[in-house]
C-alpha cells in the first residue's frame, strides 16, 4: 500500500505531509496510523524541535474516509483517530506531542482538517481554502475535538455557527474567528509555515516546550472532561437512524434526508 504520510527532516524541523491526493487526502485508518507514527518521531527525537503539518496535492483533507473508518469506529470507538502511536495528532485519545506544530492548509479542509487545525499551535492558510465541519449533515457529531475546542478557542457563537449549520467558510472568516493566524497566496502556505517553524526552532527548545506546556495547562482539564462525555455519547449517535441515513447518503453521494 502506498505511503499515506511523507516525512522530511529539515534541520530541526519535521515536515509531515498527508499523501493521498487522489482521494482529496481523505483519512483512512492507515493514514491515521502513519500520522501518529510521524508525531511519535517528532516527539521522540531530541534533534527535532518543531513539526510542520501539510498536505500534498490541491486539497488538505476532505475528512475521514467514512466507508473504511466506520467499522473500526464502531468496533474501537473514537480512539481510532489517535492512530495508536506514542502521540495522538489530535491530543485527545492519546498523549499530545510536547513540541509545537505549525500547519499549512489549502483547498478543501473539511471535518478532521478543522480538528487538526485546532490541535496545532499555529495555522497558515492559503487563499481560497474551504473549511467545513459537516458532521451534523451526516447525522453524527465531531469526535476529534471540534465540539469543545472550537467554543473554547474561537468563541461560542463563532463555533456554533459552523458546528450547527455545517456551512462552508473561507480563509478570511477563519482568520476573523482565530482558526488560522495568517492567510497567504495559494502556493506559499508551506513555505510560510516552514519559515514560522524555523523561527520557533531557533529559540531555546526547553523554554519553547515549557511555554507550550504551560499554555496548554489551563485547557487540559476542560478538554479531558469533554472527551469523557463525548466517548459516552458517541455510541448512541452512531447507532441512531440519523447516522445510518448519513452514512448511506455519504456512500450514495447525495444530501441526507432526515425525517
Amino acid at each position: 500500500m502506498s505511503e499515506r504520510v511523507t516525512i522530511e527532516r529539515r534541520d530541526h524541523l519535521l515536515l509531515m505531509g498527508l499523501n493521498r491526493p487522489h482521494k482529496y487526502n481523505a483519512a483512512d485508518t492507515q493514514m491515521l496510523r502513519e500520522l501518529s507514527a510521524a508525531y511519535g518521531e517528532l516527539g521522540g527525537d531530541d534533534e527535532l524541535r518543531v513539526g510542520v503539518l501539510h498536505a500534498h496535492g490541491d486539497h488538505f483533507c476532505s475528512g475521514l474516509d467514512l466507508t473504511e473508518v466506520w467499522p473500526r469506529l464502531k468496533e474501537v470507538g473514537p480512539e481510532v483517530l489517535g492512530g495508536g502511536g506514542a502521540y495522538d495528532p489530535l491530543g485527545i485519545w492519546g498523549e499530545r506531542v510536547p513540541k509545537p506544530v505549525v500547519m499549512a492548509v489549502q483547498g478543501i479542509a473539511y471535518t478532521l482538517a478543522i480538528e487538526l487545525a485546532l490541535a496545532c499551535d499555529i495555522v497558515i492558510a492559503a487563499e481560497g481554502v474551504r473549511f467545513r465541519q459537516l458532521e451534523v449533515g451526516r447525522g453524527i457529531i465531531p469526535f476529534g475535538g471540534g465540539t469543545f475546542r472550537a467554543p473554547l478557542r474561537l468563541g461560542w457563537g463563532n463555533a456554533m455557527r459552523f458546528l450547527l449549520t455545517a456551512e462552508e467558510f473561507g480563509a478570511e472568516e477563519a482568520l476573523r474567528i482565530g482558526l488560522v493566524q495568517q492567510v497567504v497566496p495559494l502556493g506559499e502556505q508551506l513555505e510560510e509555515a516552514v519559515r514560522v517553524a524555523g523561527t520557533i526552532a531557533a529559540q531555546a527548545p526547553g523554554a519553547v516546550q515549557a511555554s507550550l506546556a504551560n499554555s496548554r495547562a489551563a485547557l487540559v482539564e476542560a478538554e479531558r472532561a469533554a472527551a469523557r462525555d463525548l466517548k459516552e455519547a458517541l455510541p448512541r449517535v452512531l447507532d441512531s437512524s440519523e447516522a445510518r441515513e448519513g452514512l448511506r447518503s455519504f456512500v450514495e453521494r447525495r444530501p441526507a434526508r432526515f425525517e
